[in-house]
């Protein structure tokens, strides 16, 4: 099973890593890093296929995939 992790304090909520997965694994979150941006969090982990796709379009590479 794939993990995906979010270093929450890269992200700006930029979207694209929700709008490429393929699994619909991503959404933004409501809680705010200290930055000031509601970051993304994994909210269907269990679909993660682990193709790190969300990870390839992150401008900011605020995240890892693991397999």
């Amino acid at each position: 099973m794939a993990k995906v992790e979010i270093v929450t304090e890269r992200c700006k909520s930029c979207g694209y890593c929700i709008k490429f997965c393929p699994k619909e694994v991503l959404a933004i979150g409501k809680k705010v890093n200290s930055k000031g941006y509601e970051f993304v969090e994994a909210i269907k982990p269990e679909n993660c296929n682990g193709c790190a796709i969300c990870a390839r379009m992150c401008p900011d590479g605020a995240i890892d995939v693991y397999k």
